[in-house]
C-alpha cells in the first residue's frame, strides 16, 4: 500500500551518497561518424548563474525537472528529500520517509504531480506542488528504480537498474513490469520517442531498448557494445539523442535504427544528462566541467561551469522564461543557463 505523508521545509545534515552517477552512448544498425571540424563556440562563464542547495548539506542533486507551478524540482539523492527551488534561488525541501531512500530521477506527470525514483529504497515517490508526497513500493526488493519518464498513454514509465525490468505506474499507482531480456543490462535513463515507444538505455548490456504502451519489447546492439556507458536519452531533432560518457559523444539514432555519432569536444567530455533546450536543441550536462549544446548537424557551444570539474554537473532541464538548469552533484548546488538568442 502507497504511504503518505505532508512535509515542510527543513532539513538534516546526511552523509554523501557511496555511489556516483554515471553518463553513456548510444549506437545501433548503421553508423555515421561526423567528424570534429572547427573549434567549438564557447560562452562566456557570466553566463552560467549558481544557486547553492542551503537546506542540506550533501544534498547530491541529481534529477531535475520542471514544476508546473513555475518553479524548478529536483532529487536530493544525499539527503533523502525532494527540493523546490524558486525563480529567486529560495529552496523548499520535502523530506521522503528517510534519509537514505536515494531519490535520483524526476518528472513532472500527466496528474501535475512530481514523480520521482527511490534507487536505494526501492519506490516510485509522488509530490504535489502543495507538498504532499505519497511512495508507492516495487513488489520486489533491490529493484534500483532509476530514470522516469512521462508515457503517451498517460502513466509514467521507469527503469529498474538491479531489478533488469522495465516498469510502468499508472497514477493510481497500479505497478506493471516487463523483464529486460539480456542478463544484467543496467536499465538506465528513458524517454519518450516520437514514434508513440518508449526508449531506454541499457548502462552494462551495451544496449538500447525500445518498449511499447502495449509492453512490446525491442532490444538494438550498439556497435560499441557496454565500453561506451550508454546513458542519458531524449527525443530530439531526427530521433532518440544518447550521451556516450565512454565514447566523449553525443549520438543520435533515428527510428529506422541509424546511428549518426557526434565527438564533443576535449578528451576529457563525459557527457552525462541530456534534453531538449527551449530553443529546440539539444543540451548535455558534462561531468567535466561544462554544459553544452548541440545542434542537428553537430555543431556545439559549451558554457563553461566555475570550477566545475570538482563540481560534476550532471543532469539538466528546460527551465521557465527561456532557461536550462543543470544539477551539480558535488557542487551541492543548481545551475542556471539563459538561453542565447540564435
Amino acid at each position: 500500500m502507497p504511504t503518505n505523508t505532508r512535509n515542510t521545509r527543513h532539513g538534516r545534515r546526511v552523509r554523501r551518497p557511496a555511489a556516483a552517477w554515471a553518463g553513456a552512448l548510444l549506437a545501433v544498425g548503421a553508423v555515421t561518424a561526423v567528424t570534429a571540424g572547427a573549434a567549438p563556440a564557447r560562452a562566456g562563464a557570466d553566463t552560467v548563474t549558481e544557486y547553492p542547495v542551503t537546506t542540506a548539506a550533501g544534498a547530491a542533486p541529481v534529477g531535475i525537472t520542471a514544476g508546473p507551478d513555475g518553479a524548478v524540482w529536483f532529487a536530493e539523492h544525499g539527503a533523502g528529500r525532494i527540493g523546490r527551488m524558486a525563480a529567486d534561488g529560495t529552496v523548499t525541501d520535502i523530506p521522503t520517509s528517510g534519509p537514505d531512500t536515494g531519490p535520483s530521477e524526476i518528472v513532472q506527470g500527466p496528474d501535475g504531480a512530481l514523480w520521482f525514483t527511490e534507487t536505494t529504497a526501492g519506490r516510485i515517490g509522488r509530490v504535489t506542488p502543495s507538498g504532499l508526497l505519497t511512495e508507492f513500493p516495487l513488489p520486489a526488493a533491490g529493484s534500483g528504480p532509476a530514470g522516469i519518464a512521462s508515457g503517451p498513454d498517460g502513466a509514467l514509465w521507469f527503469t529498474e537498474a538491479t531489478g533488469n525490468r522495465i516498469g510502468r505506474i499508472t497514477t493510481a499507482g497500479r505497478i506493471t513490469e516487463y523483464p529486460v531480456p539480456t542478463r544484467d543490462a543496467t536499465p538506465h535513463s528513458i524517454a519518450a520517442g516520437g514514434d508513440g515507444a518508449l526508449w531506454f538505455t541499457e548502462l552494462s548490456g551495451g544496449k538500447v531498448g525500445r518498449i511499447t504502451p502495449s509492453g512490446e519489447l525491442t532490444e538494438f546492439p550498439l556497435p560499441g557494445g557496454a565500453s561506451g556507458f550508454p546513458g542519458g536519452v531524449v527525443a530530439g531533432p531526427g530521433g532518440m539523442w544518447l550521451t556516450a560518457s565512454g565514447g566523449h559523444a553525443v549520438v543520435r539514432v533515428d527510428h529506422t535504427g541509424h546511428v549518426t555519432r557526434f565527438p564533443l569536444p576535449g578528451p576529457d567530455s563525459l557527457p552525462g544528462g541530456i534534453t531538449r533546450g527551449p530553443d529546440g536543441q539539444v543540451w548535455y550536462a558534462d561531468q567535466a566541467g561544462r554544459v553544452g549544446r548541440i545542434t542537428a548537424t553537430g555543431a556545439v557551444t559549451t558554457f563553461p561551469v566555475p570550477d566545475g570539474g570538482e563540481k560534476v554537473p550532471l543532469r539538466l532541464t528546460a527551465g521557465p522564461g527561456g532557461t536550462v538548469w543543470f544539477t551539480e552533484l558535488l557542487g551541492n548546488a543548481l545551475g542556471r543557463i539563459r538561453v542565447p538568442a540564435r
